[in-house]
């Protein structure tokens, strides 16, 4: 059974930093692309960041880029995303998911996906 457990959601100020884990099982996780996507209330749920394990390439949303950084640690199966200067509009919902396509990076491309983690930026 496939599981992702996301973690680190919180509040922070704008200019702030947080990082997201995503913890994984029960998947050959060298052979997935894992991502982080998010929804804000009202809105569409949108790509942030994906990672293919089976080959390291990166995808960043123009959003986040430079801002954010994915990684992934095999040994341990958790994806991270560490997140610098945060802003009020970052605030959402961050969910990870995951892919047995390797190249995946959009939504519609991800079948699993966890319970996600409340991030908020915010004075």
């Amino acid at each position: 059974e496939v599981q992702l457990v996301e973690s680190g959601g919180g509040l922070v100020q704008p200019g702030g930093s947080l990082r997201l884990s995503c913890a994984a099982s029960g998947f050959p996780f060298d052979d997935y692309a894992i991502g982080w996507f998010r929804q804000a209330p009202g809105k569409e749920r949108e790509e942030v960041s994906c990672i293919s394990n089976h080959d390291g390439s990166t995808y960043y949303a123009d959003s986040v880029r430079g801002r954010f950084t994915i990684s992934s640690d095999n040994a341990r199966t958790t994806v991270y995303l560490q997140m610098n200067g945060l802003k009020p509009e970052d605030t959402a919902v961050y969910y990870c998911a995951a892919s047995a396509d390797h190249t995946a990076l959009w939504v519609h491309e991800y079948t699993d996906w966890g319970q996600g983690t409340q991030v908020t930026v915010s004075s």
